[in-house]
C-alpha cells in the first residue's frame, strides 16, 4: 500500500506589491501547503516560490532588491528550484521595464523589453484566450478556447531568447493578442510565468496552478 503523497510546500513571496492571499487561496485551492512570508530561508529552501506583482514595474523592483528578492530568485533558478512569477512579477523577470519613458532594469533571467500596449483600448482587462506552446505542461488538460483574466498596461512584444545547446530544451512561450501579440506564459526549466492572474482566472486557472504544483 503506497503512503499518500505529501503536500508542496509553496511560499508566496510577500515583498509589498502583490496580491497575496488570492494567491494562497488559489494555490491551497490547488492542493499545496502555502505559506506567505519574506522569510529568506523559507522562501528559498520551499519547493516551490510564487513571485506576485501588481503596479508600477520600477516600484516592484525597489520592493523586490529591498526584501533580498533578487538573491533568492537567482539562487534558486542556479539551484533548479521552482520558482513562477505572475503579472508584474512575470514582467520583472526580464531585461528593462519601461515606463512612460523610463527604463528600469528587470532580474535579467529573459532578454527583452516590458512597453506599453499597442492597443486601441489600454489597459487590457478582462478575460482572454492564450494560444499555448506545443507541448506546454502548463496548459496541459486545459481546452483551447480556455479564458484567462488579464489586467495590465506593459507586456512583452518580441521574445528574443535563442536556445543553441540542443541537449537544453527550448521555451516554451504561450502568446496572446490585445491590439498586438504578446508574451502570455512562459515555460524555462525551473522558471515558468504568466501574464495573467490564474488565481482570478476560475477553474481554468486552479488547473493551470494544479499543473505547476505537480512538476515541483
Amino acid at each position: 500500500m503506497s503512503s499518500p503523497q505529501k503536500q508542496k510546500k509553496v511560499v508566496v513571496f510577500d515583498y509589498g506589491f502583490g496580491n497575496v492571499r488570492s494567491a494562497e487561496r488559489a494555490l491551497a485551492r490547488a492542493g499545496a501547503d502555502v505559506e506567505i512570508t519574506r522569510d529568506y530561508d523559507k522562501a528559498l529552501n520551499a519547493d516551490g516560490l510564487l513571485v506576485p506583482g501588481v503596479g508600477a514595474f520600477a516600484s516592484c523592483m525597489t520592493g523586490l532588491r529591498e526584501a533580498r528578492g533578487d538573491w533568492i530568485v537567482d539562487r534558486r533558478l542556479s539551484g533548479g528550484r521552482p520558482v513562477m512569477g505572475i503579472c508584474v512579477g512575470m514582467q520583472i523577470l526580464f531585461a528593462r521595464g519601461i515606463e512612460h519613458g523610463v527604463e528600469s532594469e528587470g532580474l535579467d533571467e529573459w532578454p527583452g523589453s516590458v512597453e506599453p500596449l499597442q492597443a486601441d483600448i489600454v489597459p487590457h482587462m478582462g478575460w482572454n484566450t492564450v494560444e499555448a506552446a506545443p507541448g506546454s505542461q502548463l496548459f496541459a488538460g486545459l481546452d483551447p478556447d480556455a479564458r484567462f483574466y488579464f489586467v495590465h498596461s506593459y507586456a512583452v512584444h518580441d521574445w528574443s531568447l535563442e536556445t543553441l545547446n540542443p541537449a537544453i530544451a527550448a521555451p516554451k512561450v504561450t502568446w496572446s493578442t490585445h491590439g498586438k501579440p504578446f508574451v502570455a506564459a512562459v515555460e524555462n526549466g525551473a522558471l515558468w510565468a504568466t501574464q495573467f492572474h490564474p488565481e482570478k482566472s476560475g477553474d481554468a486557472g486552479a488547473q493551470l496552478l494544479t499543473n505547476w504544483i505537480g512538476t515541483l
